[in-house]
């Protein structure tokens, strides 16, 4: 396999396993708490064709990791352009991640279903759990650089 074919598997992988441990830890949060940042999180009420459809909980599921790889492939873009960055992967990923998910918590205003803007508790959660994602994706392609 090529170092380019590695990179790539090596992406995805890293961005599946980010998004599965979000997923998980929103969905356990959700629970616990019942901020439905878990609600929120596989939410695609707002997008128009998609959020007229229900789908099972499996394919909103689904969604939400193709999302998570598509993040990766970005940080794999950004590794491919700037191969030293690695060494600072996991501060930047969870920066990017924490910003993706301030821009990505005001669409709870467009859906019933989800925490209400104003919100704190839930944005806290929400921001922490990007937080996590951002680190894990960050880790990953540390370890990739480093090979």
């Amino acid at each position: 396999m090529t170092a380019n074919r590695k990179n790539v598997t090596a992406a995805a992988v890293i961005g599946l396993l980010s998004g599965l441990v979000l997923t998980f830890l929103f969905k356990w949060t959700e629970a616990v708490t019942g901020e439905k940042i878990y609600t929120l999180l596989l939410n695609v009420d707002y997008i128009p064709i998609f959020g007229e459809v229900s789908y099972p909980e499996w394919l909103e599921v689904a969604f939400h990791l193709i999302v998570s790889v598509a993040v990766a492939f970005g940080f794999l873009l950004m590794y491919r352009l700037r191969p030293q960055w690695h060494r600072h992967a996991v501060p930047i990923c969870t920066a990017v991640s924490v910003l993706i998910g301030i821009l990505l918590f005001p669409t709870t205003a467009l859906s019933d279903r989800t925490p209400a803007i104003t919100d704190g508790t839930a944005l806290l959660y929400w921001l922490i759990g990007h937080a996590i994602f951002g680190a894990l994706l960050g880790i990953g392609f540390r370890r990739l650089g480093s090979k």
